[in-house]
């Protein structure tokens, strides 16, 4: 007789699920850069999905150099501003700002930092600004810690300092055909039971004397009295930050003329700003912040500029 199995339902790996303390999401690494100082972060807001007919240029694939659809989700990016510069120690217990200057006068500190040594990683402070965009119904800009990437401390602070109060876009940080990394936080979906939650499975009749039908048959055993914190139960679904790891940038664009579809994107209308196109699927709903950074584990991943034929633009309406 076969050996039967029967793995759990649900994966523990990003429990607690528990609801994320901000929409802003956070990098605690970035990728390993050798070179010249340079950026390794931007963000921007979600627009929608569409797809583009462009030609597979994937080595080995079946359909390489015949073109395939691909489906795509629109992030608008307006440029973002250095509103500041923080440096950081480290010692046993971690890291720790140690340094920051909010405006030109306030560098002195950031430099003296750097001469004594104490400095073992160095940030630039960005804004977004979706003021300049119409599909976001916010005016204030969301304030986030960008890695400054590169050899030599000294010439990553300078040049963290050359670029406060400047305007990025991100063309000058990505390039078009690259793998990035894509982090946001997902579309919360409220209390939800273990059903939902964990995807146990469900039985037509009740469970016993409990009563339940989409319930869990027991919590554990009498002894010892402790319910484990693996035990799928009911509680908060979604509302959690999550990274996509090597998602590709197909396109670049710097008005919508040529993405928008007829009658506009669903729930969030024109794109007029810079925006990105993503091969793929992206975490959150629409109008939700997406911070993207360069692959930290591309793998065997080549950049390759692609070849796009054609960008729909049915409308998205129905």
């Amino acid at each position: 007789m076969s050996k039967t199995s029967r793995p759990r339902r649900g994966s523990l790996a990003y429990s607690p699920r528990k609801r994320a303390l901000s929409q802003v999401p956070k990098y605690h690494s970035w990728p390993a850069y050798d070179g010249e100082p340079a950026l390794q972060g931007f963000a921007g807001y979600k627009v929608g999905m569409t797809h583009l007919i462009m030609v597979d240029d994937h080595a080995s694939s079946p359909s390489e150099g015949k073109e395939i659809m691909v489906p795509v989700t629109i992030v608008e990016i307006p440029p973002m501003k250095v509103v500041g510069v923080r440096g950081y120690r480290e010692d046993t217990y971690g890291k720790h700002a140690c340094a920051e200057a909010w405006s030109e006068e306030d560098v002195s500190r950031i430099r003296e930092a750097a001469e004594a040594g104490k400095l073992s990683d160095i940030f630039v402070i960005m804004q977004t600004q979706p003021a300049e965009i119409t599909g976001v119904p916010k005016k204030t800009g969301d304030i986030m810690e960008m890695g400054v990437g590169g050899d030599s401390m000294a010439e990553r602070v300078e040049y963290a300092i050359s670029l406060m109060g400047t305007e990025i876009t991100a063309d000058m940080i990505f390039d078009a055909g690259q793998y990035i990394d894509v982090t946001a936080i997902t579309t919360g979906k409220g209390t939800n039971g273990p059903v939902k939650r964990w995807g146990i499975q469900t039985r037509k009749g009740k469970h016993g004397r409990q009563g339940k039908k989409r319930h869990i048959g027991n919590l554990g055993p009498f002894n010892p009295s402790h319910v484990r914190w693996q035990v799928p139960q009911m509680g908060q679904m979604g509302y959690q930050q999550r990274t996509e790891y090597n998602k590709r940038i197909l396109k670049f664009g710097t008005s919508g003329e040529d993405i928008n579809p007829a009658g506009g994107f669903v729930n969030y209308g024109l794109v007029r700003s810079n925006y990105v196109a993503i091969k793929g699927s992206v975490p959150g709903p629409v109008k939700r912040l997406i911070r993207i950074r360069p692959a930290i584990r591309p793998g065997n991943h080549v950049d390759r500029v692609p070849v796009i034929q054609y960008v729909s633009l049915a409308s998205k309406q129905g």
